[in-house]
């Protein structure tokens, strides 16, 4: 499944992981049932799977309101990924 991955283009172009980087890798490991492999891969695939979830129902299911729950989880996904993403710098900045 790797060789059918995209490449990083944020990585590619200047040398830095981005954010996302590490989501396609997580769906991988989830799709093979690896959880915590995924959830080290890319913390917020879990809170990312969640937004899906809602934003699905938010758009098939008329006969309720989601679009509170899906902001929530949009903006609880942002500070999910950031705050990854700032740690996984710090530590990688510690390390070398």
């Amino acid at each position: 499944m790797e060789e059918h991955m995209l490449p990083c283009m944020n990585k590619q172009l200047f040398g830095v992981e981005c954010p996302g980087c590490g989501t396609q890798r997580a769906i991988a490991f989830l799709l093979e049932g690896e959880f915590y492999e995924a959830f080290k891969m890319f913390p917020a695939i879990y809170t990312l799977a969640l937004f899906f979830i809602l934003l699905g129902l938010h758009l098939f299911d008329k006969k309720r309101n989601y679009t509170k729950l899906v902001i929530a989880s949009a903006i609880l996904n942002a500070v999910v990924i950031l705050v990854a993403y700032f740690i996984k710098i710090y530590l990688n900045t510690v390390t070398n």
